[in-house]
This record gives structure tokens, sequence and C-alpha cells, in this order.
């Protein structure tokens, strides 16, 4: 059974790193879910205060990220229609076959978004999706940053108890 558990929980803190790229999944609340599968299983002994700050640093995390994206847009003089950009971009860009196209593509969305639906012109519109895509990089490189804590506390857990578990 702990052996069952710790896979699961390994995959969602794995799952949750990837989220923290894509837009569709909430990647710190999924690496926190793995840390709680972890502390689930038999083996490991539960840990409240952990599993406690641990949750309370993926919840403020999970509203920040919709927080700072829109503040740099609207700090840049950006519109909804940035941020929606940034993120079709990024979905387009993590699909195409070029290097560091999640990059590329939130940019481009952010900037065509702001363009095309705005009625911008190129300078405010450049403008705007630069700050729509410094705002989308602060929240993905925290949330990624989480979810390597948490998937790096869950190894570390993992090693340390490894002779129960084996």
């Amino acid at each position: 059974m702990s052996i069952l558990l710790i896979s699961i929980g390994f995959v969602l803190c794995v799952t949750g790193i990837f989220g923290s790229f894509l837009p569709v999944l909430p990647g710190p609340p999924i690496s926190w879910l793995g840390l709680l599968f972890l502390y689930l299983a038999p083996d490991i002994p539960m840990n409240y205060t952990v599993l406690g700050i641990t949750f309370a640093i993926a919840l403020v995390i999970f509203i920040l990220d919709y927080i700072i994206p829109a503040y740099g847009t609207k700090r840049f003089g950006g519109s909804k229609y940035g941020i929606i950009g940034t993120s079709v971009g990024l979905v387009i860009g993590l699909l195409s076959p070029i290097p560091l196209g999640f990059l590329i593509g939130s940019f481009l969305g952010a900037f065509i978004g702001e363009l095309v639906f705005n009625k911008r012109q190129h300078q405010e519109a450049f403008k705007a999706a630069t700050g729509a895509f410094m705002g989308f990089l602060a929240s993905t490189f925290m949330k990624f940053v989480c979810c390597i804590s948490f998937t790096v506390f869950f190894i570390y857990k993992v090693i340390d108890f490894r002779e129960l578990l084996f």
C-alpha cells in the first residue's frame, strides 16, 4: 500500500511541475496533493505542521498566480486581451516543435491579443505584451520553484524512510 501511495504522490509532484507551465493545471496544489499522498502512506509518520505550511504556500501561490500576470499587464497598460493572448500563445507554443516555443508563443499571443482585439498601435501593443509576458514569467517562475521544492522535499522524505518501505 505504501509503494502505491508514494508512487501516486510522486506522479502528482511531477505533474505539478508540468502544471507550472501549463495554464490548465494548477501546479502547486497538485504538487501539494503529492505530499499529502506521501503522508497518507502507512510507513511515513504524519506531519500536520509540514502539511499545513505547504498547503498555505500552495494556496498563496495559487492565488498570486492570478494576481501577478494581471498586475504586470495593467502596469504596462495592457488589457484582458493581452492576458488571454498570453495563455493561448503559451499552449500553442508548447505544442510547437520550436525550442522554448512556450516563451515565444506567450509573448506573441499577448502582442497579437493587444494588437488585434484592442486595436492598439504597434508600440502600445508591444509595451502591453511585455507587461503581460513579464507577469507570466514571474508567476511561472514562482510556481516552478514551489513545485520543485515540494518534489525535492518529497524525494528527501522517501529517501529518509526508505528502510521502512523496502
